[in-house]
């Protein structure tokens, strides 16, 4: 029986919940998948306490303009920028490690018509960075908080905009790995996608800053990179616009994948 006919077969009922079970078993068996998350977690935290502390540290000997740009809140999400690399890395790998094992044609075998296996890889990504961003970010908070609490600059969880600032950095996270999935499927290279995302997000703002200030700051606040973590647009445009940039990435790797051969 080929392959065709067995994607077909009314008794095996290929189903977009089936496939996102499959692709769930995929991702929860895999070392890496751990290890990137643990990563990730760490480096966000870790990285959040350290400047925390410092700056906590040195806030007495701050000037009034240095003291008035201190934001609590933002220490807590210090790590984000280091932590959004694992998660990256994550996303590619998802979909790239198939195509250099050579799994991709089982998988492609089994789901013919091919975008099931993208939107359930993007489910299942999507979901599970989010669950795992939306944990660190709050313990994030309450760690750099008691840090902050014997130099009585802390703020409670409830104070005005804090919970947006929270769960919508949660939110910017599952972007970055929805992207990255995209393009693990788009460039079907580990290497190709972890240095494109690293070049997107980490060479091209440095690069830009360089252009006169007009220039550059015009086109850094819609940088991926920068639109959640600068403070050129709002929260909510910010979000938007790495959607928008999530949006394109996906339809080029579905276009690719309908079209092309494994």
């Amino acid at each position: 029986m080929s392959a065709a006919t067995i994607g077909h077969s009314p008794a095996l009922g290929v189903t977009l919940p089936r496939v996102i079970k499959s692709e769930w078993t995929k991702l929860r068996t895999v070392r890496s998948t751990y290890f990137t998350l643990l990563v990730a977690v760490a480096l966000f935290i870790g990285v959040s306490a350290l400047i925390t502390a410092v700056r906590a540290h040195r806030y007495h000997g701050f000037s009034a303009a240095q003291r008035a740009d201190f934001n609590p809140v933002q220490m807590a999400l210090a790590g984000i920028v280091v932590a959004q690399l694992a998660i990256g890395v994550l996303g590619v790998l998802a979909f790239s490690s198939e195509y250099s094992s050579g799994m991709i044609r089982s998988s492609l075998a089994a789901v013919p018509r091919r975008l099931p296996v993208l939107w359930s890889k993007l489910i299942v990504v999507g979901v599970t960075v989010f669950v795992v961003s939306l944990v660190t970010v709050l313990v994030s908070f309450f760690v750099t908080q008691a840090i902050l609490s014997p130099y009585h600059l802390n703020v409670a969880i409830t104070s005005a905009g804090t919970l947006n600032k929270l769960w919508t950095r949660a939110v910017y996270l599952t972007e970055v790995a929805l992207i990255c999935v995209a393009l693990g499927a788009l460039l079907r290279s580990t290497a190709g996608g972890i240095s494109t995302f690293v070049g997107v997000f980490f060479v091209l703002p440095p690069i830009t800053a360089l252009l006169p200030s007009d220039i550059g700051n015009s086109i850094m606040k819609y940088l991926p990179g920068s639109t959640v973590l600068g403070d050129n647009l709002s929260l909510w445009a910010g979000i938007a616009v790495m959607a928008g940039y999530a949006a394109i990435v996906v339809i080029a790797a579905a276009v690719r994948l309908q079209w092309t051969d494994a």
